[in-house]
């Protein structure tokens, strides 16, 4: 399978597959195909269509099969980049809920619990993200620019909330509180940090959907009655 990124800001993947190549993606997210490219869609079971539906996914997964060769393409849903990760059986990966976009390979999605239950309730990045397992690749939508760093063993990386992407799952992650009553209260940052440490490979986004939101319903005016 070869794939090329287009689009800028706007991306789209598009992918070229020989005959019998799959690939999956969650409903709605193929933009456009040549023909003689057969869809199936499938639940996987009803733990499986639960977790996506906990994550932000859609229930059902479409699979996508060539019967020959042949173009499809799948395009962002919000302004920013896409990036391709390979994940191995040695490397399986963790990304935010609604990240998925499409994959190709033999590639497992699960529900990622975080270990601490304060990580996921104040951390920002959610209770529920996904776990990719297995051997393929996965590519996951970004919300901005995407920023990538390797952590070695020891270190850590402090990020505001919504703006880890992905991560390595032999990476680990907790909160921080942030010190000092006039930092909570003038600083703007929240009461939260995430933390997340290595060793591993993170990749952060500039533009979070729920900061952009934040922004944008400032300008909206409200409905009196």
């Amino acid at each position: 399978m070869r794939y090329e990124i287009k689009g800028g800001d706007l991306p789209v993947v598009v992918c070229q597959l020989e005959t019998g190549e799959q690939m999956q993606c969650e409903a709605g997210s193929m933009s456009w195909m040549d023909d003689g490219i057969e869809m199936q869609t499938q639940g996987g079971g009803i733990g499986k269509m639960f977790g996506r539906m906990f994550t932000n996914e859609s229930l059902f997964l479409n699979h996508y099969t060539a019967r020959r060769p042949g173009e499809i393409a799948f395009a962002s849903s919000f302004p920013g980049s896409i990036k391709v990760v390979e994940v191995t059986p040695a490397r399986p990966i963790i990304a935010q809920k609604g990240a998925f976009l499409a994959s190709c390979g033999n590639i497992e999605m699960s529900v990622f619990f975080h270990r601490k239950f304060s990580s996921g309730l104040f951390g920002g990045e959610g209770f529920l993200m996904q776990k990719f397992s297995g051997s393929g690749l996965v590519f996951l939508e970004i919300d901005g620019s995407a920023v990538e760093y390797d952590i070695p063993a020891g270190s850590r990386k402090i990020i505001d909330t919504g703006y880890l992407a992905m991560m390595d799952a032999s990476c680990s992650m907790d909160i921080q509180t942030i010190k000092g009553v006039k930092n909570v209260l003038f600083g703007g940052e929240g009461l939260f940090n995430t933390v997340v440490s290595g060793p591993g490979h993170i990749i952060l986004q500039t533009m979070p959907v729920s900061k952009t939101a934040a922004v944008i319903r400032k300008y909206i005016p409200t409905q009196s009655n």
